[in-house]
């Protein structure tokens, strides 16, 4: 029961002058709460470069842990897939557990080119077969790039394209991590291709996405 819903809804009567001066079944309201699927959590991040990648590798690990150990209280999972050099793989697949995160975690290459197309190629891969293991959860993915690709022929424009089809392949949050005194705009070009959310975010860090994680899926509540 919504205690302060139920009290107003009484208190309203009353001053409607209906029925008797205390709560009936008629006033009592419930708290409903909207949002409770598991939520699939997928970090994909662009690990190539060579200082920056370290770091922002490091703060996307710390992200990956401090959102398990909140994940305890739901169903919720959490993935990362990274890509880098040619190729992008699942880095850890979806999990529930610290433990096999942590171990999984320890050790993250980084370094070479940009495969942003084939980061994103697995990005959908991975949705698409996590979706029909549980048609009920809720997929968010969280890419942190800063929009460039250069592994492969036509790089930008493969990547481009498979943007431009993304569509309902997740809902999509573009963290925006391009720096420097002359940018290009790569990464808010991306998420517009892909109908996603783009936030800039120069300095990726842990408590940044994790606090954009849990302001997506977090449930709302109100009063019934």
């Amino acid at each position: 029961m919504h205690l302060t819903a139920t009290l107003r809804a009484s208190a309203a009567r009353r001053a409607a002058r209906t029925g008797p001066a205390r709560v009936t079944g008629d006033d009592l309201r419930h708290a409903i709460t909207r949002g409770r699927e598991a939520n699939l959590v997928l970090l994909a991040v662009d690990a190539s470069g060579s200082m920056a990648a370290r770091k922002r590798m490091g703060e996307v690990k710390t992200a990956v842990l401090s959102l398990l150990l909140d994940a305890y209280q739901r169903r919720d999972r959490v993935g990362l897939v990274t890509f880098r050099g040619t190729g992008a793989e699942l880095a850890l697949p979806p999990t529930s557990s610290v433990d096999a995160a942590a171990a999984r975690l320890a050790e993250m290459p980084h370094g070479g080119r940009t495969p942003l197309a084939e980061g994103l190629t697995e990005i959908a891969r991975v949705v698409a077969r996590e979706r029909i293991r549980d048609r009920n959860q809720r997929a968010l993915v969280v890419l942190v790039t800063d929009g460039r690709a250069t592994a492969g022929p036509d790089a930008l424009a493969r990547a481009q394209r498979i943007a431009d089809a993304w569509g309902h392949t997740a809902e999509t949050v573009v963290v925006d991590c391009e720096s420097g005194r002359f940018r290009m705009g790569l990464a808010a070009d991306l998420a517009h291709r892909m109908g996603a959310e783009h936030i800039a975010l120069e300095q990726v860090a842990a408590s940044g996405l994790v606090e954009i994680v849990t302001d997506r899926t977090t449930p709302r509540r109100s009063a019934a």
